[in-house]
């Protein structure tokens, strides 16, 4: 259903309510819009299902305490929450500089929330509240961030957040079942100190025995500080260990004293789940701001239909976070909640997107899951499926034709991220033809990344020929249709692993099929997720093997810039990979090379066994890169049938009819240009 009413943000709307007090504080980093979509507003609205008196302090002004106070003291305590981002990746990129927009922020302003959200907030709030007043700290950053953790923006290994932000739990991951049970102990007057048996929480303690669970000591702070060998062991086990069902308690000795991560909690169920989302939002921006916030833009009319990713990308955060076993709602919760959409004034009939971490996962990836947890160490998916594998897109197709039928829906997008590589495994493929003939538009974006089988490994994806097989399934369905709709590949430059020589090769496949991306995405090294492991340590903590990492500003400009090979502006830095690399046979006038040389370089001229000469005239070489030339023969033969069947003879008819004479350039023999792949 949808609500009407906003969760109070001052003293006056607290007495509109006719409240004079209120149990629970929820402090968010990022604006107030009241959507399912954004952690701590979904946080706020589950405790106030709950029967609890909710107040939003939002984005508060952190250079005192005052604006904590302004609602006066909540009666059982704080939540807080760092954002739907980490607060840095939220402020910098890659390269560090600061970012001039923040989406989450009104108006798209930066400067709105503090650098380390979720330390500074909870320093406020016991500042404001005093220690009589529990504080619970949780989301994305503090999920993240739970153990010692290398910090990219510090470039150091930081201590376990709790050391820094003065709390007294941690809620990590996906937290509704954990934030309900601690909500309901503190409201019944248990002290704060005694809730250490929650699952999904994290607390510090001067005792290692206060873990009830089967425990796993971890190398300490002080150890993975100085010894990089340590600092990988210990990302290993955490990572081994962070399973709702197998999983144990893990402890990590810090300073004297130990963090303690009880094991996860499990997935929601699925009716759990349903009722969250059917809580009463009103999604909208609050009208406190002036400025709407761009954020809402993205999820207005998109819906999250599922969580948790089996996917194992490395460097991804959402198995450290999310978890690995994936849950979702029910067929008709997503139909109301779209159902519900098309009565918005703004709707225009265009669901974005109907999808999660991975759009196409409905299930857990096999059925021993639900009883045995995840399996320790393997992917699902990746270098190879796993034999047990349920591949299964039935109920996603089901939902997306159910969702079409909706009276004011015209087109529902799948825009989050497809999993071809599980797709490729479902032998039923009714999924892959729906989603070419009705759920994209134009262009289809996924996720490759890389060309190189070792570097592939590295980052836990699978093999680039499971990637081209796909483009190929791809290709004859959009044909076999007459439809002009292509692919798009997501590449990252520089993820541990990545050298150069693995760049040029992945610029090398560009060319030849015709892309040149306009952006490519550095890979960022955000706490908490395998990648970041292999760029802080230089060793990859499933082998122990040493890892080649792209450190150098300079180093990881040369990879990016063979990844735009064809912009002017990245010409020298692409020569100078190409020397590095001892490539120079890419610098010429053939079909394959990169960088055509120009008078004045020292590649312009040279003798005909160094160099192929320049041709006479400046010329575009157009043409057709086939292996089997009977697949482009059958190619060709099929589309001059379309475009017979689709009335070329009476076109050509018509402008004889008309006077055009016989030799005129528009009748003369053309082929279009279409690239294919190897």
């Amino acid at each position: 259903m949808r609500g009407t009413e906003f969760l109070p943000v001052s003293r006056e709307e607290m007495r509109a309510r006719e409240w004079y007090y209120y149990d629970f504080l929820v402090v968010m980093a990022d604006a107030y819009i009241d959507h399912p979509s954004f952690g701590s507003t979904l946080i706020a609205r589950l405790l106030e299902a709950e029967g609890y008196r909710v107040a939003v302090l939002a984005q508060p002004d952190w250079h005192d305490c005052t604006p904590f106070t302004d609602m006066g003291k909540p009666r059982f305590g704080v939540f807080i929450g760092g954002g739907n981002l980490d607060s840095m990746v939220a402020h910098y990129t890659v390269a560090k500089r600061r970012r001039d927009k923040d989406l989450y922020s009104p108006g798209g302003k930066t400067g709105c929330r503090p650098d380390r959200a979720t330390i500074v907030y909870a320093n406020r709030a016991r500042e404001a509240f005093g220690s009589g007043t529990p504080i619970i700290i949780g989301g994305l950053e503090a999920s993240l961030r739970r153990f010692a953790h290398y910090d990219y923006w510090d470039d150091k290994v930081r201590r376990p957040i709790l050391f820094d932000a003065p709390a007294d739990l941690l809620v990590y991951g996906m937290g509704e079942t954990a934030t309900k049970e601690i909500a309901r102990r503190l409201s019944k007057k248990v002290p704060v100190e005694e809730i250490t048996d929650v699952r999904g929480t994290a607390f510090l303690s001067q005792n290692a025995e206060k873990c009830i669970y089967r425990p796993v000591t971890v190398p300490s702070y002080e150890s993975v500080l100085e010894d990089k060998k340590a600092y990988a062991v210990a990302t290993k086990l955490q990572y081994d260990e962070n399973d709702p069902i197998r999983g144990c308690g893990v402890v990590q000795p810090c300073q004297g004293r130990f963090l303690i991560v009880n094991p996860p909690q499990r997935p929601l169920p699925r009716e759990e789940l349903d009722r969250l989302y059917d809580l009463p939002f009103v999604r909208e921006v609050h009208p406190m701001y002036k400025e709407s916030v761009p954020a809402i833009e993205e999820v207005r009319f998109s819906i999250a239909h599922n969580r948790g990713c089996f996917g194992g990308c490395n460097f991804c955060a959402l198995a450290f976070h999310q978890g690995r076993m994936v849950t979702s709602r029910s067929i008709e919760s997503v139909l109301a909640e779209a159902e519900l959409l098309t009565h918005d004034q703004k709707f225009k009939g265009y669901i974005h997107d109907v999808g999660g971490p991975s759009a196409n996962f409905r299930h857990t990836s096999c059925r021993q899951q639900k009883e045995h947890g995840m399996c320790k160490g393997k992917s699902c998916l990746a270098p190879e499926p796993c034999k047990n594998l349920d591949a299964d897109h039935s109920e996603y197709t089901e939902l997306l034709q159910r969702m079409r039928k909706i009276p004011g829906i015209k087109k529902v997008f799948v825009r989050s991220g497809i999993r071809y590589d599980y797709m490729l495994q479902d032998r039923n493929k009714d999924f892959f033809k729906e989603l070419v003939d009705y759920h994209i538009s134009g262009q289809l974006k996924v996720a490759p990344e890389r060309c190189v089988s070792a570097v592939l490994d590295y980052m836990g994806k699978p093999h680039f020929d499971v990637f081209l097989k796909f483009w190929r399934q791809y290709q004859k369905l959009n044909e076999s249709d007459g439809r002009e709709q292509y692919l798009v590949p997501y590449l990252m430059s520089s993820h541990p692993g990545c050298t150069l020589n693995d760049a040029v090769e992945l610029a090398v496949f560009l060319k030849r099929t015709g892309h040149q991306p306009e952006q490519v995405q550095d890979f960022y090294p955000t706490p908490g997720t395998m990648s970041t492991c292999m760029y802080y340590t230089g060793i990859d903590p499933r082998t122990m093997q040493e890892v080649y990492v792209a450190r150098d500003p300079h180093d990881k400009a040369l990879q990016r810039a063979l990844l735009q090979w064809g912009r002017g502006d990245k010409r020298a830095l692409v020569i100078e990979a190409l020397e590095k690399t001892e490539r120079t046979d890419l610098i010429g006038f053939t079909p394959d090379c990169l960088i055509r040389p120009v008078k004045g370089e020292k590649y312009f001229g040279l003798k005909p066994e160094e160099r192929q000469q320049p041709p006479k005239y400046d010329a575009l070489y157009i043409g057709l890169d086939f292996i089997d030339r009977q697949d482009l023969r059958d190619r060709i033969d099929r589309r001059v049938d379309i475009m017979v069947e689709q009335g070329l003879l009476a076109e050509v008819k018509a402008l004889l009819d008309s006077g055009l004479p016989r030799d005129a350039t528009a009748l003369q023999p053309a082929t279009a240009r279409r690239k294919s792949v190897k």
